[in-house]
């Protein structure tokens, strides 16, 4: 493309936005750094609508970005709690206090700085770099490149090596000096509001007319599909244990791995039940089980069998420590559950 084609390509978008774009989002608001940031991470595999709640809930918590560093990780996760992807979570907790002990609490006006820290990639770094300190950075999250793919035609799973490198070099060339807030805001809107997943709005798009994609009538061959693979299934049971007051014993999950640091029912195998808390000689007497549920991760399906332990003559004595908890079903502790967990837990509670 020549200088006038990028230009022109910027200015059409820029103009769409001025009378189509989202400007009242809440992390539009103030748009600092912090907020920015935050939003980003949220938003990553995660829809606008879903999101917005969470944010106000996380900013009315941790105003500011020393609040979130100062929390202890079980608050971070339990107001995480239904976002899913939790690494997301962690990384949030850990990338805050590094930027307010490496960094004075404020974030580097530079992408190559905000991408060495936990849970930032190009994208988000050049996210908050453009909407927050408007420095001119491109962005390719999962509504650009959609855009992009359309728009150029760019054939291929964009998440391939050489898909992404035509992708980065389209967003980089078409950035402009200028407005760049706006700008990348506005591809973002794009994507989200016109360019959809499915049943695009071409008619309102301002970039039908330079649309490769719809000129040929292949608006539903971009971007190109992922390559499918059958996931593999695993199978765990999940136990119930409730104490006199109807609390739940709940164990905590290791800082890495699935659910890190996230608490969850005590797992094991079917008909397993003795071994649900090492260490502890007592009997236990499985009641029933209920439902299964399917929990789908990106790399397998994982079949959990929630088993109800009858009534003990006598509960052993677990104490509240950081691997055991006894959880009310008021959700009046704050801590991170794994998303089926919660589940059962309403149910339980229901």
């Amino acid at each position: 493309m020549t200088e006038q084609d990028t230009t022109k390509f910027s200015k059409t978008v820029l103009a769409w936005f001025t009378d189509n774009g989202r400007k009242d989002l809440p992390w539009q608001q103030e748009p600092t750094p912090y907020r920015v940031w935050v939003s980003e991470i949220m938003l990553q595999q995660t829809q606008v609508q879903t999101v917005i709640p969470y944010y106000q809930r996380f900013m009315e918590r941790f105003p500011m970005i020393e609040d979130l560093a100062g929390a202890p990780t079980d608050q971070v996760l339990h107001l995480w709690t239904g976002l899913g992807y939790y690494a997301r979570a962690r990384n949030l907790h850990k990338t805050a206090q590094l930027i307010v002990s490496d960094f004075n609490g404020a974030f580097p006006a530079d992408c190559a700085q905000l991408e060495s820290l936990p849970g930032i990639g190009r994208s988000t770094a050049g996210a908050i770099a453009a909407l927050a300190m408007d420095i001119r950075a491109p962005i390719l999250d999962g509504n650009v490149k959609r855009v992009l793919t359309r728009c150029f035609a760019v054939a291929g799973w964009p998440e391939q090596t050489g898909v992404k490198t035509q992708l980065w070099e389209l967003a980089d060339t078409l950035t402009p000096d200028m407005q760049v807030a706006d700008y990348t805001q506005a591809m973002m809107d794009l994507g989200a509001t016109v360019c959809t997943r499915s049943n695009p709005s071409c008619e309102v798009c301002p970039l039908n007319k330079k649309c490769i994609a719809k000129a040929e009538n292949a608006i539903a061959d971009y971007p190109g599909k992922k390559p499918k693979r059958t996931l593999p299934t695993k199978t765990v049971a999940m136990y119930i244990l409730q104490d006199k007051e109807g609390k739940v014993l709940l164990e905590k999950r290791p800082p890495t791995g699935i659910w890190g640091s996230l608490y969850s029912l005590p797992e094991g195998q079917l008909d397993d039940e003795e071994a649900v808390l090492a260490n502890q000689s007592y009997p236990l007497k499985k009641a029933q089980e209920l439902d299964p549920i399917r929990h789908t991760f990106s790399h397998y399906h994982l079949d959990i069998t929630p088993v109800r332990l009858g009534e003990q003559h006598q509960i052993p004595a677990v104490a509240e420590n950081d691997r055991w908890l006894w959880y009310s079903l008021d959700h009046s502790h704050e801590v991170g559950l794994a998303a089926p967990v919660k589940k059962l837990l309403n149910s339980l509670a229901n």
